[in-house]
């Protein structure tokens, strides 16, 4: 009976090992890279590491190469199929193209989280605890 629980431990990391993943952080980063390693705890090691922004029907991706994550901060952790990979339907841009407006709609979001809090806390009660990501 036992066999029928799934396994979802970091031990379950075992197959993703390089593969191309994408990992959504708290923060709402998209990183994409070779998964290398990974420990008890979920920190993730990526290589090949590009982070990649979205406005509108654009996208850009910013080199980072090699790359440490803690585990806590992952919130999606997928893999890549390489067949379909290409067939994305957005256009690619230069990322200092993009970067303004991607800041600009991060600052749009955050205001709108600082108003939803505002409202939560003085008119329904809620307490102020949480920060940056803590939405997932």
């Amino acid at each position: 009976m036992d066999s029928l629980i799934p396994f979802t431990t970091s031990g379950s990391l075992v197959d993703c090992v390089d593969r191309k993943m994408l990992v959504v952080l708290r923060d709402g980063r998209k990183l994409h890279g070779v998964l290398r390693s990974y420990d008890q705890f979920a920190n993730l090691v990526l290589e090949d590491t590009v982070e990649r922004i979205f406005h509108g029907k654009a996208f850009a991706e910013h080199w980072h190469g090699l790359f440490l994550i803690r585990g806590e901060n992952v919130v999606l952790l997928g893999e890549i199929d390489l067949d379909q990979e290409d067939d994305v339907p957005l256009q690619q841009v230069d990322y200092s193209v993009l970067d303004p407006y991607h800041k600009r709609d991060i600052a749009h979001k955050k205001a709108r989280e600082d108003f939803k809090s505002k409202v939560l806390y003085e008119q329904k009660g809620f307490c102020k605890e949480g920060g940056e990501g803590d939405g997932y």
